[in-house]
């Protein structure tokens, strides 16, 4: 056999070992969510940036299974599972106690029972509490200086949350202080919506307040656009309703959440348990106003709320 020839099979022999290097390599990362409806919900790119820092590469050293069941993605074999979008963290921790699981929750995970405590959560489960429950007293608030003169304000709110009693208990307190009424709206699919909207629209409530839910995080364009038609004011949790068209948001930010998590799924791939990676809580919460939608609602919005704006959108 000539030099080259030998050259091309021993080189040919140590890609094929690469390739079954990596294989053996790769690792499995699970992701339970609420499905093709709340897909678009999940930055998958502050995710990936995550896992990026920690060494991690979808497609490279890293398997990410999307699934909508604990069960599926145990039989997958996932090494972590990641509890988002909609999917629901108690259906995970009732299926196993031994695969790290990790949250994002749109709520207190100590006062839900999730966790044992935000420093030391215990057992196999740690994550992200954004805390958006809590910020909606605040997000009511600055809608009604937004729309002052508003007297009826309807809550657009999926009563199959964990968090959702709480939110109403806490929305009407901070709504009899202002002298508000609130019109409470579920919702629990998109088929809902018009029906929705035309009963806001026969309520004749002049403001609405979207809560936190993956369903209409998901549906944002699909939101914002029916606000537009029914000329309603509205307030979202999250920047990207705001990008979408929407008038006003005030929380903390989705993509860092994720981002966040990544970082958290690539460590607890590396060895690190989970009772010992505390529950991370946002530090940053962004106000967004968008002045081309307050200018097609006739609105003015008052200097105060825009100088404290993070971000304006004209």
């Amino acid at each position: 056999m000539r030099r080259r020839e030998l050259l091309l099979v021993a080189t040919a022999m140590m890609a094929a070992r690469g390739v079954r290097a990596q294989q053996k390599a790769m690792r499995v990362l699970g992701f339970l969510y609420g499905g093709s409806s709340v897909e678009s919900s999940i930055p998958r790119a502050a995710l990936g940036r995550g896992l990026d820092e920690t060494g991690y590469v979808d497609g490279v050293n890293l398997k990410i299974v999307f699934r909508t069941s604990a069960e599926e993605l145990i039989s997958d074999k996932a090494e972590v599972i990641i509890v988002a979008a909609g999917g629901s963290i108690r259906e995970a921790k009732g299926a196993t106690t031994s695969i790290p699981l990790l949250f994002i929750a749109p709520f207190d995970p100590v006062s839900a029972g999730v966790v044992a405590s935000f420093n030391r959560p215990g057992g196999n489960i740690t994550g992200v509490s954004i805390l958006s429950v809590e910020l909606m007293p605040k997000r009511l608030q600055l809608l009604r200086e937004v729309v002052p003169e508003a007297k009826t304000c309807a809550v657009l709110i999926n009563p199959s949350r964990p968090g959702g009693e709480r939110s109403r208990v806490e929305l009407q307190q901070a709504a009899d202080g202002m002298g508000l009424t609130l019109v409470i709206v579920p919702t629990r699919a998109e088929i809902e919506f018009e029906a929705a909207f035309a009963k806001i629209a026969a309520l004749k409530a002049v403001a609405l307040l979207v809560t936190t839910d993956p369903l209409f995080t998901g549906e944002r364009d699909r939101l914002v656009a029916l606000a537009a038609r029914y000329a309603v004011p509205a307030s979202y949790p999250w920047r990207e309703f705001v990008l979408a068209g929407g008038l006003i948001s005030y929380g903390p930010s989705l993509s860092e959440a994720y981002h966040q998590v990544g970082i958290y799924a690539g460590k607890i791939l590396n060895g690190q348990n989970p009772a010992d990676l505390p529950v991370e809580q946002p530090t940053l919460f962004e106000l967004v106003v968008n002045l081309k939608t307050a200018k097609e609602l006739g609105l003015t919005v008052p200097p105060a709320i825009l100088a404290r704006a993070d971000e304006v959108i004209e």
